[in-house]
């Protein structure tokens, strides 16, 4: 600290510059960081105090700390999604394989389930068909009237017009 220091215990921006291994614009940052402003000389050069220059040592530190923690969170939160991501794949095939597993016969079964509904709607038809023809085999022997020895006789149908 001795050589950074001048006898007058000003630094000057030069040195904060090699001595923090910063630029300019970083040096305005860490001013703004820490609340510093810069004093001028009656030669109206810039200076800092050694207060003030150790003032902007520990803030450029935490600058660089907070910069390496947020850096630091940020590959934990891309570590986070990249497992997330991967978990989300995992659990689509697994629910995915899952249900093509219990789906697999079900088209057979649909399949199975239209053929018996096509055979239950032809079987009602001949049903109603039979159930016709009955009505009228059972009208066609009304027609006919028993008469003793085993004998039978048609009757006519008296037509009214």
């Amino acid at each position: 600290m001795t050589s950074i220091a001048n006898k007058n215990n000003n630094v000057t921006p030069q040195e904060v510059r090699s001595a923090l291994g910063i630029d300019n614009r970083k040096i305005v940052d860490l001013c703004r960081h820490a609340n510093i402003v810069p004093k001028k000389n009656l030669n109206g050069q810039i200076y800092f105090s050694k207060d003030e220059f150790e003032t902007l040592r520990k803030a450029s530190k935490n600058l660089k700390s907070t910069a390496l923690a947020a850096s630091e969170q940020k590959a934990v939160v891309n570590n986070l999604m990249i497992k997330l991501d991967c978990l989300e794949q995992n659990l689509t095939d697994v629910i995915a394989k899952t249900l093509d597993e219990k789906l697999d016969g079900m088209d057979e079964v649909v399949v199975e389930l239209i053929r018996c509904k096509t055979e239950n709607e032809n079987l009602k038809q001949k049903i109603n068909e039979l159930n016709k023809e009955n009505y009228h085999l059972k009208n066609s022997l009304n027609m006919y009237k028993p008469l003793p020895f085993g004998l039978y006789l048609k009757k006519e149908d008296d037509f009214i017009i």
